[in-house]
């Protein structure tokens, strides 16, 4: 199933990963464990946040990705089903 995930980042959490100067080793191992279709990074309500869009094979993956995020950042995090266009398509037409 597709997934949007918005992880909300913990200002200080994040300054503190920031100066020790491990933010990129822990953005790549975020990347790679999520294998995101696309991923954006901005403020949102005030705050750093990820968006990252990707294929969630099974429920049990929450607790090891949703992990790193807690454990790192502070992070709220947020799952929401979404849908692309074509399979947008793909249920309109099994309405009848």
């Amino acid at each position: 199933m597709r997934v949007l995930l918005q992880a909300h980042v913990d200002t200080e959490k994040a300054n503190e990963v920031i100066r020790s100067g491990k933010m990129p080793q822990v953005m790549q191992e975020i990347m790679e464990a999520f294998k995101p279709e696309a991923s954006y990074f901005g403020p949102d309500n005030g705050v750093r946040t990820m968006f990252l869009v990707f294929d969630m094979q099974d429920s049990s993956q929450l607790p090891p990705l949703t992990e790193q995020l807690f454990q790192n950042f502070g992070a709220r995090v947020d799952y929401t089903p979404v849908m692309n266009f074509e399979d947008l398509q793909k249920g309109l037409s099994q309405i009848r």
